[in-house]
């Protein structure tokens, strides 16, 4: 291992180590496992068996919204100390979050991404096996939901992790529910449907030939702008 290597697992420990104590400290119970991974201008963290004793009282119960309701309070307080964190040590400032959870997998994801134009996101996507089969499916879902975005990018960042941006998908509809306050329940249900699509789907699985074992979606209402995060089976 080299030592560019060896600095760049130090630091994505160090966030790991970090951010696992902070999850800890807010949740009472923290991550099994933290993998972090960095690709300017996106910063990907993902969480393995994240589920308190409490929570897994209530998911046997079927209370999946309760638990999302109260992480969303908590991550609403912890959002600004995990930017403010990251800054010094990424260098990566205007950081826009996203967050999701696969209750049923005790599994979740965190995105930071910086605030780029399309010519940075142009640059940031990448050529891989599937890409097109990949894109050709999420644009089929989006026009099904709500749809075509205007801008779809996509990069492989690490053997199991594929990271998919979309800006311009959502339709006026949406934006009046926004407007009118019902951003919440907008938001859970657009989660809801294009996760359904996106899970054990044997199109994308067929493109990318591989397995996916977790699907994360989170949007920017506001901003009209969502992340797909896909947790790969690596070969």
């Amino acid at each position: 291992m080299n030592v560019l290597n060896m600095n760049e697992n130090y630091f994505q420990n160090e966030i790991a180590s970090h951010l696992g104590k902070m999850l800890r400290d807010a949740f009472g119970k923290g991550p099994q496992s933290i993998y972090v991974s960095v690709e300017r201008p996106v910063i990907v963290v993902y969480l393995r068996n994240f589920l308190t004793p409490t929570e897994k009282i209530l998911l046997n119960q079927g209370q999946t919204r309760t638990i999302e309701q109260t992480r969303d309070m908590v991550m609403s307080s912890l959002i600004p100390e995990i930017k403010a964190y990251l800054h010094p040590l990424t260098g990566m400032n205007d950081l826009e979050f996203y967050y999701d959870w696969e209750l049923h997998n005790h599994s979740g994801i965190l995105v930071g991404r910086q605030l780029e134009e399309s010519a940075a996101l142009e640059q940031w996507q990448d050529r891989f096996e599937g890409k097109e089969g990949l894109e050709r499916e999420i644009l089929r879902m989006s026009q099904r939901i709500q749809k075509k975005p205007e801008h779809i990018y996509s990069r492989i960042i690490n053997k199991r992790t594929l990271v998919v941006v979309r800006s311009g998908g959502m339709i006026d509809l949406s934006k009046e529910l926004i407007r009118l306050g019902d951003e919440d329940q907008l938001r859970q249900a657009v989660n809801h449907l294009e996760k359904m699509h996106l899970r054990d789907n044997r199109a994308i699985e067929q493109a990318l030939d591989t397995k996916i074992m977790d699907v994360f979606v989170d949007w920017n209402m506001e901003r009209d702008k969502s992340v797909i995060v896909f947790i790969l089976n690596p070969k």
